[in-house]
C-alpha cells in the first residue's frame, strides 16, 4: 500500500510539473533530461543512471538500471541560459540586438517502480518533462521596426520577421518495460506532447501523441547495447500571425538512436559510455518547411566514483546544426505594388522570401553544436542521493546574404551560446 500512494502521488506531481520554458540544443531538444544524463554529454540509451533518464532515453533501461529491483522517484530542475543576438547588416547601416535575457526553469519527474518480482520482470515508469524549446524576444529594439522598408503608395513592410518567438514542447510519458532473459530486456513510452507556439499573437497550443521503443541487450555483465526509436509527432497550431499563414503545422522528428555502455568495476567504478542518434527534421513537417536538415547526434559520458558513493562525471556532445544557410536568396518587392518578387510555399501558402529568410535566422537560431559538460553526485544514504550538473554549449553564428525588400545587398546574422545548471534528488524505496 506504501508503494501505491508514493506512486499516485509522484503522478499527481508530475501532471502538475510538466510547464516548463526551454531553449534547447540539439536543433530545439534539449541533449539529456536530469542532472546525470546532462552532466555525461546527454548519453543514456544504453545505461541511464536514474528513472527520468531511463523513460526518456530508452524505456527498456527500466529494468537494467541500478535503481533495480526498488523502485526510485527522481525529481530534477534546470536553471537555462542562453545568449542570442542577431543583426541586420545593409551596405550602410546595421540593425542588431541581444535578445532578451532570460534564466528558464525546466522541472523534470520521474520514476520506476516494479510490476512482477519474478522473470519475466515487469516494471512501470512514468516521468513528465520540458523537452523541446526555442525562442528570441527582440520587442522594443532595433530589429523590431514594423514600418522600416516605406514603399509609398505600396505601404511598409517590417525589417524582420520572428521578432518574437516562442516554442515550447513538454511530455508526459508514461512507460511500461520487461527483463525477458538476464540479457535481453524490452521497453515502451506514450508519449503525450503538450506544445504551445507564440509567434507574437498570443499562446497557440496544441496535444499529440506518439510512441517510443526500446531494447537493451546485455551480452557481458560490463557491457550494455540500447536501441531506441521515437515516432513522429506532429501539432497544429492556429492564429500564428506570419506573413498570408495563419495556421503552422510542426512536428517533432522521428528519431533512432544507438549506445553502448561499458562498466569497469576494478576502476573506481568507471562507466563509459557513448550515443549515436539521428533526428529526421528534413522530413518533419514545419521543419523541413523552414529547410532544416537531419541531424546526427554524437555524444559520450564518463562516470567515476573515486571514493564510496561519491561519483563524478564529464561529457560532450556534438550535433551540426540543422538550419540551412540560403546564400544569394532574392528578397526584393515590387516597389509599385509592395508585393514580393520571390516567395517560398510554406504548407500551402505563400511565403514572401526576405522574410521566410529572417523568420529561419532571426526567429529559430537552433544552431549551437558543440557541448562540454561536467557533474557529480553524492549518495547520502542507501535511499537518498543528489546530483548537480553543468552545461556550456559554445557559441555558434549563423548567416547568409541574399537581397532585401528594396532590391539591395542585405546580411542575416544569429549567434547563440547556452548555459545550465541542473540539480536533482533521488529517492529508493
Amino acid at each position: 500500500m506504501k508503494r501505491v500512494s508514493v506512486i499516485a502521488a509522484a503522478t499527481i506531481l508530475a501532471l502538475t510539473a510538466i510547464h516548463a520554458d526551454a531553449l534547447a540544443t540539439n536543433g530545439d531538444n534539449l541533449i539529456g533530461i536530469g542532472p546525470i544524463a546532462r552532466s555525461m554529454g546527454g548519453v543514456g540509451i544504453a545505461a541511464p543512471q536514474d528513472a527520468i533518464s531511463a523513460v526518456f532515453a530508452n524505456p527498456a533501461s527500466m529494468c537494467v538500471g541500478p535503481f533495480c529491483p526498488a523502485s526510485s522517484f527522481d525529481f530534477a530542475g534546470t536553471l537555462f541560459m542562453p545568449k542570442v543576438d542577431a543583426a541586420v547588416k545593409h551596405a550602410a547601416s546595421v540593425a542588431k540586438d541581444e535578445s532578451a535575457r532570460t534564466v528558464y526553469t525546466i522541472p523534470a519527474i520521474g520514476i520506476s517502480a516494479p510490476i512482477t518480482d519474478k522473470m519475466p520482470l515487469w516494471r512501470f515508469g512514468i516521468a513528465a518533462y520540458g523537452v523541446t524549446g526555442l525562442g528570441v524576444d527582440y520587442r522594443g529594439g532595433e530589429l523590431d521596426d514594423a514600418g522600416y522598408y516605406d514603399f509609398g503608395p505600396g505601404g511598409t513592410a517590417p525589417l524582420v520577421q520572428g521578432e518574437y518567438t516562442q516554442l515550447q514542447i513538454m511530455k508526459f510519458a508514461p512507460a511500461v518495460g520487461v527483463l525477458v532473459t538476464d540479457k535481453l530486456s524490452l521497453g515502451m513510452a506514450v508519449h503525450i506532447d503538450y506544445a504551445m507556439l507564440d509567434l507574437r499573437n498570443g499562446t497557440s497550443p496544441d496535444y499529440t501523441a506518439g510512441i517510443q521503443l526500446g531494447v537493451i541487450f546485455m551480452p557481458t555483465d560490463a557491457i550494455n547495447l540500447g536501441l531506441t526509436y521515437t515516432s513522429p509527432q506532429e501539432t497544429v497550431h492556429d492564429n500564428v500571425n506570419l506573413p498570408n499563414l495563419d495556421t503552422l503545422k510542426l512536428e517533432s522528428p522521428q528519431q533512432l538512436g544507438f549506445g553502448i555502455s561499458y562498466q569497469v568495476p576494478d576502476a573506481m567504478n568507471l562507466l563509459v559510455e557513448t550515443d549515436v542518434k539521428w533526428l529526421n527534421w528534413a522530413d518533419a513537417t514545419g521543419y523541413s518547411d523552414f529547410d532544416w536538415k537531419d541531424q546526427w547526434v554524437y555524444a559520450v559520458g564518463l562516470q567515476v566514483e573515486p571514493k564510496k558513493n561519491l561519483f563524478l562525471r564529464a561529457g560532450f556532445n556534438y550535433s551540426k546544426n540543422p538550419v540551412d544557410e540560403h546564400d544569394g536568396f532574392d528578397g526584393s518587392f515590387n516597389p509599385a505594388t509592395g508585393q514580393p518578387n520571390s516567395a517560398v510555399n510554406v504548407q500551402g501558402t505563400i511565403f514572401p522570401a526576405y522574410y521566410y529568410e529572417t523568420f529561419r535566422i532571426i526567429g529559430f537560431p537552433a544552431i549551437v553544436e558543440k557541448h562540454l559538460t561536467f557533474g557529480a553526485g553524492y549518495r547520502f544514504t542507501d535511499q537518498f542521493s543528489m546530483n548537480v550538473g553543468w552545461m556550456h554549449a559554445f557559441e555558434k553564428t549563423i548567416s547568409e546574404s541574399g537581397t532585401d525588400p528594396f532590391g539591395q545587398p542585405v546580411s542575416l546574422e544569429s549567434t547563440l551560446s547556452e548555459d545550465s545548471l541542473d540539480f536533482g534528488l533521488t529517492w529508493v524505496f
